[in-house]
This record gives structure tokens, C-alpha cells and sequence, in this order.
């Protein structure tokens, strides 16, 4: 795989998304990042920003109604407070989509890396061979959609923990004495989910040889590098449908 360049910030990386070049008998399954409308949605709670602020604005035109009893005094008072409100979205909106353009998830047949960070990027290599188990939280339940956006967090084994405010916002929300990484805001989530399952499965099994590993992880990878997993309950993976969090 060539190097690539993705903006000045990370115009030095030797693989895309990575700190360094995979070895010869590692290679990537999949590569994604979050959808800038789905962190707007979904991690900054857009739509609930939105519906408090109009709240607001009625709240402010009801007070000035019942003090001057002019409905046009009403709406100008309320409409003062529109502009700052439409800042404060956008500004929530600016955040949402840098995190979507400075995180890249990668799978590969050995870890889960996760460079993430706006200002300081950094680059968490999660050896699937360390963790427990891997949960699916659908953020779509349209009748008759086979794949749609979704969240996996991952949790990894009780000694391994990394500080959640290094996570945030990738880390499964509310989980603080145990955080979870998870991969967050994904436009299509199902595949993937499969996909880990068996790369999970592959480092599980020490009988495996090396060469069978990447094999395995070779034949699923063959559908495409960007697609993820169908969503299949596996209970040996650990990879299930996560209660919303």
C-alpha cells in the first residue's frame, strides 16, 4: 500500500491513518471515518441542541408577551437571541466535522488503530488479541435496511485501560471506570461488525498459523477494503447489538 498524503497535518504518515508500515504479515482489512452529520447528530446531540434553543426562544417570547402584551415585541425579543443560537450550531457543526476529517479507523488482520485528535493526533493500536469482545449500536432502524450508520464499541480486558478524556469523543458514552474505544459515527456499520468478528477469531485461536490467519483475514477482506460487516450475532465474537448509550 502507498503512502499517503492527507493534508499537511499528516503528510508524513507511511500508511494512511497509521504511525508506521504495517509488517509484511499484517495487513489492513478495512479503513473509514466518522460522517460529519452523524457526529453532529449522534455525539454532539445536534437535534437536541436545536430543539433547546427553540425552546428558549419561545420561553423568551412568552416572558416578553406577558410583560408588554405585543405579540411584535415578542418576536423581535425572541428574534435577537436567533443569531447566537445559529452560532452556537455552527460552531457545534465546525467540531463535528473536524472530528470527521482528522479520524481514521483502521482494521487490520492484528489491531484496531485509531488516529484521532484535532490538535494533537495521536494513534491507539488496540491488539484484537487483547480484547473481550466487540458491541454493534445501530443509530438507524429503517424497516428493510440491510446496512446503515452504526457505532462498535470495543471492550478490551480489565487491566487494559486508556484514560477516557484521551478518548473522548471516541469512547463509548458514560462508561468512565472502564472506558471503551469505539469506532463512532460510521455511515455503514454492519460489515464491519462481521469483519472484526473474524479477525477476532483469528488471533483467538492459537492453533492457528500465521499464514492462515492472514488468509482468513485475506478471503474476507476480498469483498472491499471500505465496506463494512453484515451484522450477524456472533456470542464466541462477543460482536452483538449494543443498548443504546
Amino acid at each position: 500500500m502507498k503512502a499517503h498524503h492527507n493534508g499537511h497535518e499528516h503528510e508524513f504518515e507511511p500508511e494512511y491513518g497509521l504511525p508506521e508500515k504495517l509488517p509484511q504479515d499484517e495487513r489492513i482489512l478495512w479503513q473509514g471515518s466518522p460522517e460529519t452529520g452523524l457526529v453532529f447528530r449522534h455525539v454532539f446531540h445536534g437535534w437536541g441542541l436545536a430543539i433547546y434553543f427553540v425552546l428558549i426562544l419561545l420561553a423568551r417570547a412568552v416572558q416578553q408577551y406577558s410583560e408588554s402584551g405585543s405579540a411584535a415585541q415578542a418576536v423581535v425579543a425572541a428574534l435577537w437571541l436567533v443569531p447566537v443560537f445559529a452560532l452556537g450550531l455552527l460552531l457545534f457543526w465546525a467540531m463535528a466535522y473536524l472530528v470527521a476529517k482528522t479520524t481514521v479507523y483502521t482494521l487490520t488482520s492484528r489491531r484496531v488503530a485509531m488516529r484521532i485528535g484535532i490538535v494533537l493526533n495521536l494513534t491507539l493500536n488496540l491488539p484484537l488479541a487483547r480484547m473481550q469482545a466487540a458491541q454493534v449500536r445501530p443509530l438507524s432502524q429503517r424497516p428493510g435496511e440491510e446496512e446503515g450508520p452504526g457505532e462498535i464499541a470495543l471492550i478490551l480486558h480489565s487491566e487494559d485501560k486508556v484514560a477516557y478524556p484521551h478518548l473522548w469523543p471516541h469512547a463509548r458514552p458514560w462508561h468512565f471506570a472502564q472506558p471503551q474505544p469505539m469506532l463512532r459515527a460510521l455511515p455503514a456499520v454492519k460489515g464491519l461488525g462481521q469483519l472484526l468478528t473474524q479477525a477476532w477469531q483469528a488471533n483467538q485461536s492459537p492453533s492457528l498459523t500465521e499464514e492462515q490467519v492472514n488468509a482468513s483475514a485475506s478471503a474476507n477482506a476480498s469483498t472491499g477494503g471500505r465496506q463494512p460487516l453484515t451484522g450477524r450475532r456472533e456470542e464466541r465474537a462477543g460482536a452483538n447489538d449494543m443498548e443504546p448509550a
